[in-house]
């Protein structure tokens, strides 16, 4: 059986800057060991968040957030969430619970 994996914006972003930061070594494993999941609505806020100008020190070249977020895209399932969760402290949260049980 396929282990499916779900990372929020954060875990992402970190990856993507720290490749061997926790978050990047459990991205790149989960890359290797399962698959990714992805909703339309994950993937927004990860573009939107990506491409804040705090980023810029660490992603200076915007073809370089391009590339990361076109490979993850490429590279992972995606899901339609069918289910509605309300259960996280921060509501923008529960999207990412939606997506792992979705699937």
């Amino acid at each position: 059986m396929t282990k499916l994996f779900v990372f929020d914006t954060n875990s992402l972003i970190s990856a993507a800057i720290l490749p061997d930061s926790v978050s990047g070594r459990a991205f790149f494993s989960a890359v290797e060991k399962g698959l990714l999941l992805i909703s339309e609505e994950t993937l927004e806020e990860l573009k939107s968040v990506i491409s804040r100008k705090k980023f810029d020190k660490y992603l200076p070249k915007r073809s370089d957030r391009s590339v990361f977020i076109d490979s993850l895209w490429a590279a992972s399932l995606k899901v339609a969430p069918n289910i509605s969760i309300t259960d996280c402290r921060d509501p923008k949260d529960n999207k990412f619970l939606e997506l792992a049980v979705s699937a």
